[in-house]
């Protein structure tokens, strides 16, 4: 029998209501503290991953999370058949929905990802699209109160380039489980957050009780917060020739030890990697004492396991 709400879908982190996250996480710290106990959570169930991006991160600890709760994960590269182009989206998804008991999908478009929920009779869940990153989040949470305890009330800054998927849901993430946001990064077009997310964390700020803030001063951002976030500055898909001019507008924005300095002397910096030294952040930060990135890394695993077991399993699942 299927869980009652089912299925769940995971286009961003505000798919998932507040209640929901915190289920995640809890189960996610149970698994990572006794993973042998889950060991048959999700047995004789398969996971489609499909890959229009590379990957290792998503790809490793999707697959070896599937392999640890006794189920098995596909990985299917869509560089061979591309999504939507031999066989409709819809088709693909029905198809699919046959076979498997959930799919995840890293792809370029929010369009890809929504079209294969609109046709899916089982879980789908966005492994990184154009507009949001919600297994990150669920991984950055977990992050987050294993070093800090927990993060009601916490400050983080995002700095660099806001349009980008991982922007979009850290926003979505701090009005959802009620933590404040300042994001920054240059005032120039193309470095800006889509108006639509502006407009859907205003709804979740009305809700819950998290909060953000848009500016352009790293250091305004910065200033004795808990959390200091960056992400890459060339993102997948963005053309090599507008690497120069991009880095004129950003470099204002690299986390270096003068903008550590600024934060909360117990801040934690994170980046969900992959990351560049002496680009948006420096060395001596991603390789510094208050650097969390191989924990938010390996926390992908916990997390993801987490959230697959509960799509699949339903919410008030218990071991």
């Amino acid at each position: 029998p299927r869980p009652k709400e089912y299925p769940v879908h995971v286009a961003t982190i505000a798919s998932l209501s507040q209640e929901q996250v915190t289920k995640v996480i809890d189960l996610a710290l149970a698994m990572k503290k006794d993973p042998h106990a889950y060991k048959t959570a999700l047995k004789d169930r398969t996971l489609l991953m499909m890959f229009e991006k590379p990957s290792l991160r998503t790809r490793v600890s999707l697959e070896t999370g599937m392999t640890q709760l006794g189920g098995h994960g596909i990985y299917y590269a869509l560089a061979d058949s591309p999504l939507g182009k031999k066989e409709s989206i819809q088709d693909t998804a029905m198809v699919a929905s046959r076979f498997v008991d959930a799919m995840t999908a890293r792809v370029y478009t929010r369009q890809a990802v929504n079209e294969l929920i609109a046709n899916s009779q089982v879980p789908v869940v966005n492994a990184l699209d154009d507009y949001a990153h919600p297994c990150q989040m669920l991984a950055d949470l977990l992050t987050v109160v294993e070093h800090r305890g927990g993060y009601k009330g916490m400050k983080m800054a995002f700095v660099g380039d806001c349009q980008n998927n991982m922007t979009y849901d850290l926003m979505r993430l701090a009005c959802l489980m009620g933590f404040h946001i300042n994001v920054a990064g240059p005032a120039d077009k193309g470095f800006n957050v889509e108006w639509s997310v502006v407009k859907e964390c205003e709804e979740l700020q009305k809700k819950y009780d998290g909060s953000f803030t848009i500016g352009n001063s790293r250091d305004e951002a910065v200033k004795g917060v808990d959390v200091v976030y960056c992400d890459s500055w060339m993102s997948y898909g963005i053309p090599q020739d507008e690497r120069a001019e991009r880095f004129k507008a950003l470099m204002p924005f690299q986390i270096d030890d003068k903008a550590m300095a600024m934060a909360d002397k117990d801040a934690i910096f994170m980046n969900c990697l992959p990351a560049v030294r002496g680009e948006e952040q420096t060395a001596d930060v991603l390789e510094g004492p208050q650097s969390v990135i191989y924990d938010q890394a390996e926390n992908r695993l916990h997390a993801q396991k987490a959230l697959l077991t509960l799509l699949i399993n339903g919410f008030d699942w218990k071991v």
